[in-house]
């Protein structure tokens, strides 16, 4: 595997805890959640610009795509 793929998936597990901590979930529930409502496939797609800005930021970005694909959580 890549070291930039490994910084991907690194980077994806870090947002998935951090999306769980602030929503008060699960792991396994955020990754759920951000799976179904597109929030996953927005980072990944988007990485390049998404791992310069805070994770903080990274977070309430999957919350918005999330709803805007029908996903329920706010900010």
């Amino acid at each position: 595997m890549s070291k930039e793929n490994i910084n991907v998936i690194e980077y994806l597990v870090c947002c998935v805890g951090a999306f769980a901590k602030r929503f008060a979930l699960t792991n396994r529930q955020a990754y759920q959640y951000l799976h179904r409502y597109q929030g996953l496939q927005f980072l990944m797609d988007f990485y390049d610009v998404e791992h310069t800005q805070s994770i903080d930021d990274a977070v309430e970005d999957c919350a918005i795509i999330c709803r805007r694909h029908g996903g329920t959580l706010t900010i």
